[in-house]
């Protein structure tokens, strides 16, 4: 059997070259190849575009990259964590392509499969779709993505043997497995190398075929930036709990759901053994449990979509990125819980741009609003200015069409039940008047 050859980090960032693609597999600093960005970073070589998930945090990663002026153009789904990408966006140092999390996860699986793309549902009607390709295909609008190679790949897996074979730790295969297969050059760092035949063939996750070349390096830690730890200290104010409780009351036994940033991820805290609920997280997890409680982080737990360590309950699995958006759009989410901005008359979406802000964030929610069985959404009822989110015509960038089933706010709930917005439900302490009052769109009252 073939020996894949193993060199170090600053041998293998020396195989990078001036202007090339490159992939940096990783969710946050989860299963990223921090010491081979670091690496990259101190040899300066530049010109690059690079393909991630995200840059990773400020100054760790191809943080490092983005601080030296290496990056030419970035190629990712949520660049906004990191506000020295949103710097360089503003002042036009980086060129950038933001692609839905889902379509970007697939666009490398179908450059490592030699598929010249696809189409999907995702970002139909957005801005995200313009002046690209559309086709009507069943019925529904559809928009072209194509796949996507690279000149190198740097991935992070967390075992190596001599063959190549890689094995990766919880949700750190993310966008690794993919990208593995999608590069002319694929360097993987690991955590340890071990003779060939250690691995046992049911636990390989990335054949030996797609590796050039191995790097042995030890992960800590201080490598992974906000996620090493759990902070304790989470305060959660009354109004907020109550809209997680409303949107409790919607999941029945045995769903499978996701939960969004913010507000959404409140409903995992009230979850219970006896609900029977399953939480799926885009990062490639199913079976989601609470955050520790022992202080641990990254290096002891998976993480959820919020770069967030959790804990894994009795069924758990682990999967990649492309797997869990193929979840997504194949309708196996029964429900999906996320933030708004507005909502409208027509059950249209806007949560994910702000009109003369950069648009550096879209992450899977267009994955999940055209894919998921039920989207319910939570959020404020009105603005800082005392505007309403519940709007007869969304003006904000669209995140999906025709999509929202129910809006949970601070002072109601509406469904389209009747074929309109359709006020049903008051949360504590609100009353009639003031929903009235406070809501721009046009609804039927069926309290």
């Amino acid at each position: 059997m073939k020996t894949i050859p193993i060199i170090t980090s600053t041998e293998a960032a020396k195989k990078v070259k001036e202007g090339d693609i490159l992939f940096q597999g990783g969710f946050g600093m989860t299963g990223n190849p921090v010491h081979l960005m670091n690496a990259l970073a101190e040899i300066g070589t530049g010109g690059l575009t690079f393909v991630g998930n995200n840059v990773g945090e400020p100054g760790l990663g191809g943080g490092k990259l983005l601080r030296n002026g290496q990056i030419k153009k970035m190629i990712g789904s949520f660049f906004t964590s990191n506000p020295d990408a949103v710097k360089a966006a503003q002042e036009g140092l980086v060129e950038y392509e933001l692609l839905p999390q889902g379509s970007l996860a697939e666009a490398i699986r179908a450059g490592g499969a030699g598929i010249g793309g696809f189409y999907t549902p995702t970002s139909a009607g957005t801005l995200i779709a313009k002046d690209k390709e559309t086709k009507i295909i069943n019925g529904i609008e559809q928009v072209f993505i194509p796949g996507i190679r690279a000149n190198v790949a740097f991935i992070r897996a967390w075992r190596a043997d001599t063959a190549g074979n890689l094995q990766y730790r919880m949700t750190e295969q993310n966008f690794n497995r993919a990208m593995a297969t999608a590069a002319d050059l694929v360097i993987a760092e690991v955590q340890e190398i071990v003779p060939v035949g250690q691995i046992k063939p049911e636990d390989i996750h990335t054949p030996g075929c797609y590796i050039d070349f191995l790097v042995e390096e030890k992960l800590t830690a201080e490598d992974l930036g906000s996620s090493a730890s759990v902070s304790s200290s989470k305060k959660v104010d009354e109004v907020r709990m109550n809209m997680a409780k409303r949107a409790l009351v919607e999941l029945k036994k045995g769903d499978v759901v996701n939960l969004g940033i913010g507000i959404p991820t409140l409903v995992a805290d009230l979850i219970t053994d006896e609900h029977g609920i399953i939480l799926h997280t885009e990062n490639g997890m199913l079976g989601v449990g609470p955050v520790p409680t022992d202080g641990g982080g990254a290096m002891d737990y998976p993480v959820n979509a919020g770069k967030i360590p959790v804990t894994a309950l009795k069924g758990s699995s682990y999967f990649d990125s492309a797997d869990s958006f193929a979840m997504i759009r194949g309708g196996h989410i029964d429900v999906a819980i996320m933030g708004g901005l507005e909502v409208d008359e027509k059950q249209n979406l806007a949560n994910w741009a702000v009109p003369g802000k950069p648009l550096l964030g879209v992450g899977g929610a267009m994955d999940l609003a055209a894919g998921a069985k039920k989207l319910i959404i939570t959020m404020t009822h009105t603005n800082p200015d005392g505007s309403s989110k519940i709007v007869p015509a969304c003006t904000l960038p669209l995140t999906a069409k025709g999509v929202v089933d129910l809006i949970i706010t601070d002072l109601a709930v509406f469904d389209y039940s009747t074929g309109s917005l359709t006020l049903i439900d008051l949360l504590p302490g609100a009353d009639l008047e003031t929903v009235r009052a406070k809501t721009a769109a046009q609804f039927v009252e069926k309290l």
